[in-house]
């Protein structure tokens, strides 16, 4: 078992060329992919013919399934909605019915992998995974030993010992064979931890690392200016936030 795990592209197509081409350099021909490909960025079609020709599978998330029509506007706050908007104008029908298609969550058996873009306690509702309590709970409903997930745009990995003891882990654990993990890939697109290198996560049967990679998010920004994105969504590419 050996993986690239990406999630969180959000149309940003500089960030994502960055992460792939770290993957190859790595020589890992396997890429997982946990959803929203779209959403706040400016290369919606190019990043899904992308990840359509680099991944072994691939998931939606809430701005794909918005994008769709699948997932109500009102759940969105206003710069997010503005970008689905803008994703839904420029968006061609072939990806539109591509994202449409996606599965939110795939179970992996022989690699013991549960895949979601949000939780595997209630995929379709699209919560957040971020505290100790979170993890506790989303444990209970997946059967693997790892579930790989995404969303939050903060990378982590949380290991639950045999006595029920979670321990949150920043980039890099050696796995445990007792253990059961559950482990966010970050954001390639749109990273919110204070850093503003693309994230993705490197999987294998003996381990799993936290990656990060810079990108030419200048001129990420400059096409967002141009498409008239959001100026907090622009902004906040720099920050990491």
């Amino acid at each position: 078992m050996l993986y690239a795990v990406i999630s969180d592209v959000h149309s940003n197509l500089e960030a994502l060329y960055a992460v792939i081409e770290d993957i190859r350099k790595r020589n890992i021909e396997k890429i997982l992919f946990l959803g929203d490909a779209v959403g706040y960025g400016p290369n919606p079609n190019e990043c899904i013919e992308l990840l359509k020709k680099e991944c072994l599978v691939l998931l939606a998330g809430n701005h794909d399934r918005a994008v769709t029509g699948d997932t109500p506007l009102d759940r969105f706050n206003e710069n997010a909605r503005a970008a689905v908007q803008w994703t839904i104008e420029h968006i061609t029908g072939e990806h539109l019915e591509f994202l449409g298609k996606l599965d939110i969550l795939k179970v992996m058996e022989k690699d013991n992998l549960c895949l979601v873009h949000s939780t595997p306690k209630e995929p379709e509702a699209w919560r957040y995974i971020v505290t100790l309590n979170d993890a506790g709970v989303n444990f209970r409903y997946f059967e693997q030993k790892i579930c790989l997930i995404g969303h939050s745009h903060t990378p982590f990995i949380m290991e639950k010992r045999p006595s029920g003891e979670l321990i949150l882990y920043k980039d890099r654990v050696t796995f445990s064979e007792a253990a059961r993990y559950i482990i966010n890939a970050g954001s390639v697109g749109q990273p919110r931890d204070r850093d503003p290198r693309a994230a993705y996560a490197v999987l294998n049967a003996g381990e799993v690392e936290i990656i990060r990679v810079d990108y030419n998010f200048r001129e990420t920004q400059r096409k967002m200016r141009e498409a008239g994105l959001p100026k907090f969504l622009i902004e906040r590419l720099e920050k990491g936030i």
